[in-house]
């Protein structure tokens, strides 16, 4: 037995608020997006995959210890087509304007090399929410899109997740939740 883990920077309500507007605007005008959920919109920091049920009590110490200290100086940036080339998701560049959020998503995935042999994302830590995902052989409009949100905001909590997939859109159940 396995569970699919993740941990995630949990947004502000405000902010959760506005980007699953832009999301559902988006996905209005569009028939190739399906909006993410408010309740569902975060920055992954750390994608474990699935692991062995031993592995979700170090990884909850991992983000207990790796949270420690404020992410301010975040604000909302622009509309991004992940992947470039062939889009999946649309989402919203965060930006980390003093590298907090950088700094605690290195110590996260240092934690978590250490409790479970986490092997880390290969590619740069790009942080961003996924706002809307692009149906299934389904081609997205990448141009028209509405506004993109503004907003200065601080990092809440850093999110252990297990995800539930399959019956519709992913389920997101909180495992620990270490306020920063």
């Amino acid at each position: 037995m396995s569970a699919r883990l993740f941990a995630a920077l949990e947004l502000p309500d405000p902010v959760r608020t506005a980007l699953g507007a832009f999301g559902r605007t988006a996905a209005a005008d569009d028939f190739a997006l399906r909006a993410v959920g408010d309740d569902a919109l975060h920055v992954t920091l750390a994608f474990l995959g699935h692991r062995p049920l031993d592995d979700i009590e170090p990884a909850r110490e991992a983000v207990r210890g790796a949270a420690g200290g404020p992410v301010a100086g975040l604000s909302l940036g622009d509309a991004l087509w992940l992947a470039p080339r062939r889009p999946h998701v649309l989402t919203v560049e965060v930006v980390d304007r003093d590298g907090a959020l950088f700094a605690l998503q290195e110590r996260l995935v240092a934690a978590l090399v250490e409790a479970v042999g986490y092997e880390p994302d290969r590619r740069r830590f790009r942080p961003h929410v996924t706002v809307a995902r692009v149906r299934q052989g389904a081609a997205p409009r990448r141009r028209g899109l509405p506004e993109t949100p503004r907003a200065d905001f601080a990092g809440e909590a850093v999110v252990l997740f297990r995800s539930w997939l399959g019956g519709g859109p992913a389920r997101y159940e909180a495992l620990e939740r270490s306020a920063i």
